[in-house]
């Protein structure tokens, strides 16, 4: 099996190549600067001949927006895509299979969603979900196309757990606002076994919610965190502290998404670390 990934350099990227490389899978890189490639040298060294296409490439969103960054979010997930879709429909030997990222900020904040929901967020991130599905699925036709929407992933050496860690383990860990904002988490694990299911499964694709089948409130998880670490947690982080530090981009602490994991489900995907306790336990405790 030959799988090229882009953004492979990236948490949820180097937990994938670790796991695929274990699998005797062959890992094909697709860095930044392989995007500034000719289109012809892009395709021949890093699209033709592969078995799965994985695109995860796109600017960080944990960071302040203006709107430049907010800018920058958008088109570098636009650019990367129609770039890699435009190299498999010119290859002579096709993948089987791309697996183009995108997140659960696509549902709005209301009622609890699986896959077959359109009530859709009407907010910037919502947007930019539905813009960076919609260049991917322009493969359709060519490829099997599968969206894995990712919820808040759970790890011990990247992503938000990174930066919630310290805090949560020198007692300072709190609440943001009410803490009644969802939370759709997946342990890092989970999803590179959900990944492996997805490619290995050739009747899913389209949208696929890659969430616990137990997600929780931000007052949950976090009271849940502080346990696991024997910290207490009575503190409360006022929105608007959020909003001076990150500007708009505060809205991805202080709104959620509850969502499940309907087609993983159906198809009888067996999560390792269901529950956040199960998932804080195993990374933390």
């Amino acid at each position: 099996m030959i799988v090229s990934i882009s953004g492979a350099g990236g948490f949820i990227g180097k937990a994938l190549t670790r796991a695929f490389k274990e699998k005797g899978w062959t890992i094909k890189s697709i860095n930044r600067e392989s995007f500034s490639m000719p289109a012809d040298e892009f395709r021949q060294t890093k699209i033709e001949g592969c078995d799965v296409v994985i695109n995860l490439a796109g600017a960080n969103i944990s960071k302040r927006w203006n709107a430049a960054y907010k800018k920058e979010i958008h088109d570098s997930r636009m650019d990367a895509t129609r770039k890699i879709v435009s190299a498999i429909m010119e290859c002579s030997s096709k993948p089987g299979l791309l697996l183009s990222a995108s997140g659960v900020d696509i549902y709005d904040n209301d009622g609890t969603h699986d896959e077959d929901s359109i009530s859709f967020a009407g907010s910037f991130l919502g947007n930019v979900c539905r813009d960076w599905e919609n260049e991917a699925l322009s493969a359709v036709g060519s490829v099997r196309v599968v969206i894995p929407r990712m919820g808040m992933v759970l790890g011990e050496d990247g992503g938000a757990m990174s930066r919630m860690y310290p805090i949560f383990s020198m007692g300072l860990g709190a609440k943001i606002g009410k803490g009644g904002q969802w939370i759709s988490f997946i342990h890092i694990k989970d999803l590179v076994n959900a990944f492996i299911f997805i490619i290995e499964n050739e009747s899913l694709s389209g949208p696929v919610n890659i969430v616990s089948p137990y997600p929780v409130t931000n007052a949950e998880f976090s009271s849940t965190f502080g346990k696991v670490l024997k910290q207490p947690v009575f503190l409360t982080l006022p929105g608007a502290i959020l909003k001076f530090i990150y500007g708009e981009g505060a809205i991805l602490l202080l709104e959620g998404h509850k969502v499940l994991p309907g087609k993983l489900t159906i198809m009888g995907f067996r999560f390792r670390y269901p529950t956040i306790t199960n998932a804080l336990v195993n990374l933390f405790g």
